[in-house]
C-alpha cells in the first residue's frame, strides 16, 4: 500500500462554517468490528463502517488469513468468519500502510495462531516502535524477528496454544491492552491485563458483544480486564458510530471561526474518548448534545456546536488517554485562546504516525504561534480570537492528523495556511475536504 503523490493545499480563510455534517464511523470500532467478525462462526453485518485506508487495510489483512470480505454498499459490510482458531497461512506479506492500530491488533490475533506473517508498512508507519507490543505476545510465546528498533517490518510466528499471562501495562495503550486481549481469545486459560490509567474500552465493550467472558474489574492497582480464552464468538450485526477523533476537527472549527453554527450528527460519546470534549467546555466551547442515544452498545449525540470566546487553561494530565488522538486539533484550538494553554501528560504523541510534538510546534511556528516544546507537550499563547498570522508552510510528515489540524488552524488566519501533502487524509476520512466545502459555503 504505497503512499499517493503528495497534494499540497492552501487553506481559504472561511469568512463562518455551517450546515450538518455526518462523520465517517469510528475508526477504532470498525477495526475492531472487522477483526472480531472475522473470528466468529457464520455472518456478520456492519454498517457505518470507515472506509478509510487504515481500515481497508485491515479487512485486506483478515482476507488474506482466510476470512470472506465482502462490501455490499457505502458503509456496509459483510463478514464470514473463520473462528476463534481458524485464521490460516497468508500467503504472502500483509500490508499495514500507515496504520499502527491494524499492525498491533493483528500482531495479537496472530500471536496465538499456528501461523506466521511478516507486517510491512508504508515509511511513517515503518518508523514506528513495536517493542511494546512485542515484549507481551512474546511471553505468551509468539517468535517475532523485527528491523533494528523493534519496526517494522517483522515476521511474528505465533503459538498454539500460547502461554494466559498477566500484563500490568507500562503506559496508557488501548492498542496494547488490545492485542494482549485479543491474543488471549485462542489462549486457554484467562489473561489479565492491568491498566494502571484506563484507555478506550472499544475491545472490552465488543468482545462481551460477541459472546467471549470478559471481566472488568477496579481495583488497587487500576484496571483489571480477564478473558477467558478459547472462547466461541457469535456472529453480529454492528452499527458503528461517527468518529470522535473526527468530528474533533469541526467542534474546534466551528468554535474558533466566528459565526459558525454546524451540527456533527451521530458522534460516539463513550467517555473513554471524550477527553477533549471535556477540554473544549474548560476553555469556554459551546457544544450541546442533542437526541443522546445508544447505538451498538455505545453512547451517542448530535453535537450542535457554535463560535465562542475560549480561554486558556492547563489540561488536566488524566484526560490525555481520553484524547491522546485529538491533542494536534487541541493544539489549534489553543492557539486561537485567551492567555496561555498548557496541554502537557501526552508522551504518547511522540510515537504516533509522527512525532506530534514536534510537528505541531514547527506548524504552528510557521504560522506566528508563540510555541514552548515540553517533552510530553505543548504550551500556547493564544490570540484571544483573533486571527493567527498564518502565510507558513505545514510539513505533515505523513500523518493524517497533522494534516488535518493544522486546515482547520488556516480556516481563521490572515493570510494562506499551506499544507504540504494533504493525501494522508484519506487514511481516517476521505470525505474531509468535501465537508469542509460543504461548510465553507463553497461546494458546487
Amino acid at each position: 500500500m504505497s503512499h499517493a503523490s503528495p497534494a499540497p493545499f492552501r487553506v481559504p480563510a472561511a469568512r463562518c462554517l455551517s450546515g450538518r455534517i455526518r462523520v465517517p464511523g469510528d475508526k477504532s470500532i470498525s477495526h475492531r468490528a472487522l477483526m472480531l467478525s472475522a473470528l466468529a462462526v457464520g455472518e456478520s453485518r456492519v454498517e457505518g463502517l470507515l472506509e478509510g485506508e487504515d481500515v481497508l487495510a485491515t479487512a485486506a489483512a483478515l482476507r488474506a488469513m482466510g476470512a470472506g470480505i465482502e462490501r455490499m454498499a457505502e458503509g456496509c459490510w459483510t463478514i464470514n468468519g473463520v473462528g476463534v482458531s481458524g485464521l490460516l497461512q497468508p500467503a504472502g506479506a500483509l500490508d499495514m500502510g500507515n496504520s499502527g492500530t491494524s499492525t498491533r491488533l493483528l500482531m495479537g490475533l496472530v500471536a496465538s495462531h499456528p501461523i506466521t506473517a511478516t507486517f510491512t508498512g508504508d515509511a511513517s508507519l515503518s518508523a514506528r516502535p513495536m517493542e511494546r507490543v512485542i515484549t507481551p505476545l512474546s511471553r505468551m510465546g509468539a517468535e517475532v524477528t523485527a528491523s533494528p528498533g523493534g519496526r517494522l517490518p517483522l515476521m511474528l510466528r505465533g503459538l498454539c496454544p500460547a502461554v494466559p499471562i498477566e500484563y500490568e501495562l507500562p503506559v496508557a495503550s488501548a492498542q496494547v491492552k488490545s492485542a494482549v486481549l485479543l491474543a488471549g481469545l485462542n489462549t486457554p486459560g484467562v489473561t489479565r491485563v492491568i491498566e494502571p490509567v484506563p484507555t478506550r474500552d472499544h475491545s472490552e465493550r465488543m468482545l462481551a458483544g460477541f459472546g467471549a467472558e470478559v471481566l472488568v474489574e477496579e481495583t488497587s492497582q487500576g484496571r483489571v480486564i480477564s478473558i477467558t480464552g478459547e472462547a466461541e464468538l457469535r456472529p453480529q450485526q454492528i452499527t458503528v458510530p461517527g468518529d470522535p477523533s473526527s468530528a474533533a476537527f469541526w467542534m474546534v472549527a466551528a468554535t474558533v471561526v466566528p459565526g459558525s453554527d454546524v451540527v456533527i450528527e451521530n458522534v460516539g460519546l463513550n467517555p473513554t474518548r471524550a477527553g477533549l470534549l471535556t477540554a473544549l467546555r474548560m476553555m469556554g466551547a459551546d457544544i450541546a448534545e442533542v437526541d443522546t442515544r445508544t447505538v451498538g452498545g455505545e453512547p451517542v449525540a448530535d453535537l450542535r456546536v457554535r463560535h465562542a470566546a475560549l480561554s486558556g487553561i492547563t489540561v488536566p494530565h488524566d484526560l490525555a488517554p481520553s484524547m491522546i488522538d485529538e491533542y494536534p486539533v487541541l493544539f489549534v484550538a489553543a492557539a486561537f485562546a485567551a492567555g496561555r494553554t498548557v496541554a502537557r501528560g501526552a508522551d504518547e504523541l511522540r510515537v504516533k504516525e509522527s512525532d506530534r510534538i514536534a510537528a505541531m510546534r514547527a506548524a504552528l511556528e510557521a504560522n506566528g504561534v508563540a510555541v514552548t516544546e515540553h517533552e510530553d507537550g505543548l504550551s500556547i499563547d493564544g490570540t484571544g480570537g483573533e486571527a493567527i498570522p498564518g502565510g507558513g508552510t505545514v510539513q505533515t510528515h505523513l500523518d493524517h492528523r497533522i494534516a488535518m489540524s493544522m486546515t482547520v488552524a488556516g480556516l481563521h488566519a490572515r493570510r494562506p495556511v499551506t499544507i504540504d501533502d494533504v493525501s494522508p487524509a484519506r487514511t481516517s476520512y476521505p470525505n474531509f475536504f468535501d465537508q469542509l466545502s460543504y461548510l465553507s459555503g463553497e461546494a458546487a
